[in-house]
């Protein structure tokens, strides 16, 4: 197999057909912390097809500082108004990306405003209210994409495709982590990942996700069962389960993927498949900031394969809109993101009973 000749081809966004618009997706941004004012907003900007026109935020002023940088900002409302209806004729859509536990209301109200959704991950703080999400969607036929990323990164799809024609053969493991200093990254101790009523986790919820996740997008299955340890060791880390957390997760035909996250380790982060045949490997893999770089080896062969370094977020902003534009059902959806979340309670329930979690 020329397996070199494999990775000469790959439309980056095989999903578009429509690549400008007079009419841009109109997006309220729900919650106007950093990531919102140094990812989301500048991703935004950055594309063709959607633009923000309402900040949303419980200080007001934090809401009206921040859409003084933005041309396109039309309103800055409170949490409050928002419930109320304010400025829902200034958008089409809302980014919720408030704390995990305060998911839920924006996206209640937002489906009863007919408002298309496009939730962070993880998609709310447990399994309960995660249902919930779903439930009021459906009753309202809202359309609801939870923002994994990956799903849109051009390295993992062109893995996935790799991993697709058989390039390593059948997958056998998968091994993912994810690890940061979270107090570098957010210099803040009162900050809300560190409060387990507010973030339903720490590790394993806030970036263990990720390898979880783009295990599931690669392989297309669902994980059948769960075992896994977690440890807060930490002072600070004293109001979560876990600063740390390793987990297997079971997924059918014997294939395992091994996952290791961290709050409070050298930041680091790859995704790799090991296969009959050969094996894929992303490192860097999930922070927005790294250039990713995927390599295959097979046979004695080990090549990098090239493609186009992107912004992650311009690129999900961009898909969630073509779909609105082109009236096609976004993925993933809401029933795809409490896969997530039950497989994460499933690691701090293994994690208490020192057992395996059967999920199916």
């Amino acid at each position: 197999m020329e397996i070199e000749a494999l990775a000469d081809e790959f439309a980056r966004r095989d999903w578009q057909e429509i690549t400008e618009t007079d009419d841009p997706v109109r997006f309220a941004m729900i919650g106007v912390g950093w990531w919102t004012r140094e990812q989301a907003m500048p991703a935004v900007a950055n594309g063709d097809l959607c633009e923000t026109t309402v900040l949303v935020s419980g200080d007001r002023e934090k809401a009206a500082d921040a859409a003084a940088s933005s041309p396109t900002v039309e309103r800055a409302i409170t949490y409050d108004e928002f419930h109320e209806g304010a400025a829902s004729d200034a958008y089409d859509a809302v980014y919720v990306v408030t704390p995990n536990a305060l998911h839920l209301p924006f996206v209640e109200t937002a489906a009863e405003l007919d408002k298309a959704i496009l939730c962070e991950k993880p998609m709310e703080a447990t399994v309960e209210r995660a249902e919930r999400m779903v439930e009021v969607c459906d009753e309202h036929d809202a359309t609801l994409m939870i923002a994994y990323r990956m799903h849109t990164e051009p390295a993992v799809r062109r893995a996935k495709e790799l991993l697709d024609e058989g390039v390593i053969g059948d997958p056998v493991f998968i091994n993912g982590n994810m690890t940061e200093r979270i107090l570098e990254l957010v210099p803040d101790p009162d900050q809300w990942r560190l409060d387990g009523e507010l973030s339903g986790g720490c590790a394993v919820m806030d970036i263990g996700l990720y390898p979880l996740n783009t295990s599931r997008f690669l392989l297309d299955e669902d994980p059948v069962g769960v075992r896994g340890t977690v440890a807060s060791v930490q002072e600070e880390f004293a109001d979560v389960p876990d600063e740390h957390g390793a987990f297997q997760l079971d997924f059918p035909g014997h294939v395992y993927a091994v996952c290791t996250a961290s709050q409070n380790a050298y930041m680091a982060s790859h995704i790799s498949v090991i296969g009959t045949e050969g094996r894929l490997r992303i490192e860097p893999a999930f922070y927005p900031w790294d250039d990713r770089a995927l390599t295959v080896s097979r046979g004695g062969t080990t090549f990098d394969v090239d493609f186009e370094q992107v912004d992650q977020m311009e690129e999900e902003f961009e898909y969630f809109s073509h779909c609105l534009l082109a009236g096609e059902e976004p993925y993933p959806d809401g029933e795809h993101g409490l896969v997530d979340i039950e497989a994460i309670e499933a690691v701090y329930e293994a994690s208490e009973t020192e057992s395996t979690v059967d999920l199916r």
